[in-house]
């Protein structure tokens, strides 16, 4: 790329230009001397023009009329959101700082989120989180709610609910939750990520709630009933969240409104949040539905099953699997016809897949799923043919056991995530009860970098004992925080931007609590933070955090999945 300078009108006088060899000219400047751009923030301002001729003549330039980032020099498209979209001609402003930017529509890279991942794990550190907070099962009659939990070690209440939004109904089951907005509306100044979206897994209701206003105390938005959700969609039960780059946001669901299920997608406005109807093509439903995670820039999505809400609704079943009420199948979906182009069943291997995660980086065709029933994750990944393919790259064996419901215990992998530089994967055994940490730098080969037991239901002075561990492995003693021994097991998860910090829960689903881990329904979950070793790998429980649902002013609750107010590794999706 070589520099060089024409003179266009004199607002133009003091800019540097460059040119490439598809005859694009870009013309920068820093306004470091005013010091502001539209939207009062210091930026970098860029130029997009067109030659008219050859580029290699003095000819005259225009303004572009579109363009695409293959058709940019590389000194911009490092600075722009790496989106495999047409942008309008014109000036585009490029904000220094992560003050938020609120210019109009000639701002890139001025919306929620982040640019990209490596951005996001430069972020601020994490001060509050949300997370629901569930009494059905409990046999406390009293609404689910939406906890605020303060996470500042600076703050006089670190550690502590400090505030609670109920729900207006009972029996909701809150589950997992998502924002109408994400880094996948990075380039689009008019979207704020300001709407926690909280589906209700057995009530079908979905409730929008306000954390923009005050983020430190949450109000309810909006409720959608489920009969709007029925009868626009035939679809029940609603699970994983994720907001789209068109403004709309998309729902999974795992059922029907008769208890069977059914893995279809329910969207939603982005404005209104009224239901504008199915996402999936009449008739392209799968058999069950759980979670997704999508990939434009692949034109793909990717979701998973769990199983039938009659079968699963008041506990575990194993003859359930053994009738076929429980997935064991990867869907993969044309992201832009919106048809189900392949089924990739996994088998008794990978029987009831739940968590799936791409790669963050969107350039990536790989990404891992976490099968809960026989302990493994499976890579799923694009064929050189350009079809998809999975292969199981961990397992965690089971134990042989006495004084357990079964004579062999599962690990049940139930959650999993990936560090936002795609180094790590972090995945809990909520029966074993273990958090694990494996590098994944060679993706086809897992190494195990780290692991931590948090309770669970082989400790060395339980009711079980195991007769045999194919991992040689003594039965851990119970993990005592605080001078509270932690009931359950460690279920969801969240890390922290940077990757140092990883946040666990205990309650995985009302139903499944109570049959496993009965004195955690008296007892309450627990949230716990674990220190991570981000240069070797490593876990280490923090003794000095603590947050004890047991002590809740309408008695102990079952916290389930954490959110970040700023987003993160498991909500936000980059293009």
């Amino acid at each position: 790329m070589s520099s060089f300078g024409i003179a266009l009108c004199p607002c133009w006088v003091g800019f540097t230009y460059f040119r490439s060899c598809h005859c694009i000219l870009v013309a920068k400047r820093n306004l470091h001397r005013r010091g502001t751009g539209p939207c009062k923030t210091k930026c970098t301002q860029y130029l997009f023009l067109r030659a008219t001729l050859c580029c290699h003549k003095h000819s005259p330039f225009f303004p572009l009329k579109s363009f695409t980032l293959q058709n940019l020099p590389n000194h911009s498209s490092t600075v722009i959101s790496a989106e495999r979209i047409y942008r309008k001609a014109g000036s585009l402003w490029i904000p220094w700082t992560n003050k938020v930017c609120r210019m109009a529509t000639k701002c890139t890279g001025c919306g929620p989120g982040y640019k990209s991942p490596l951005d996001a794990m430069k972020g601020p550190r994490e001060e509050i989180v949300y997370l629901p907070c569930i009494y059905r099962n409990t046999g406390i009659q009293k609404p689910d709610y939406l906890a605020t939990v303060d996470v500042d070690p600076k703050s006089p209440t670190y550690c502590q609910v400090i505030h609670r939004l109920p729900m207006p109904n009972l029996n909701d089951e809150l589950h997992h939750s998502g924002w109408n907005a994400c880094s996948s509306c990075f380039g689009d100044s008019s979207k704020k990520r300001n709407r926690l979206i909280l589906p209700s897994l057995i009530s079908s209701r979905v409730y929008i709630v306000d954390t923009g206003t005050d983020p430190r105390a949450p109000q309810m938005h909006k409720i959608v009933e489920p009969t709007d959700i029925f009868w626009k969609t035939g679809l029940a039960n609603p699970h994983t969240t994720h907001c789209l780059g068109n403004g709309q946001i998309m729902i999974s669901s795992i059922g029907d409104p008769s208890g069977n299920g059914k893995g279809g997608f329910i969207l939603l406005d982005g404005k209104t949040f009224e239901v504008v109807g199915n996402w999936e093509l009449p008739g392209e439903a799968a058999p069950f539905g759980y979670d997704f995670w999508y990939q434009p820039r692949h034109n793909v999505m990717m979701s998973t099953e769990w199983g039938a809400p009659k079968a699963l609704a008041y506990g575990f079943n194993l003859e359930h699997v053994k009738e076929g009420l429980y997935g064991s199948k990867i869907h993969v979906w044309d992201w832009t016809t919106h048809k189900r182009l392949q089924s990739l069943d996994l088998g008794e291997e990978g029987a009831i897949p739940l968590e799936i995660r791409f790669l963050h980086d969107p350039a990536a065709t790989e990404g891992y799923v976490g099968c809960a029933l026989q302990g493994t994750v499976f890579r799923f990944y694009r064929t050189p043919k350009g079809e998809w393919a999975a292969e199981k790259v961990i397992h965690v064996p089971s134990k042989k056991v006495e004084g357990w419901a079964l004579p062999v215990m599962p690990s049940l992998i139930t959650d999993i995530l990936i560090s936002l530089d795609d180094r790590f994967l972090y995945f809990s055994n909520w029966l074993h009860g273990d958090i694990r940490q494996y590098d994944i730098t060679n993706r086809r080969n897992p190494r195990l970098a780290g692991q931590l037991f948090l309770g669970g239901s082989i400790l060395n002075d339980g009711p079980v004992k195991v007769l045999e561990d194919p991992e040689n492995q003594s039965q851990p003693p119970p993990r005592i925080i605080k001078g509270k021994r932690i009931p359950g097991s460690p279920q969801m998860l969240q890390l922290s931007l940077d990757g140092k910090r990883l946040y666990v829960t205990t309650s995985l689903y009302s139903g499944w609590d109570k049959q496993f881990y009965p004195e955690m329904i008296k007892e309450g979950s627990v949230m716990m933070q674990i220190d991570v070793n981000t240069a070797n790998g490593g876990l280490k429980v923090n003794e000095n955090f603590l947050v004890d649902f047991g002590k809740e002013p309408n008695g102990p609750a079952l916290a389930h999945e954490l959110r970040y107010p700023g987003g993160d590794c498991t909500s936000d999706i980059w293009l």
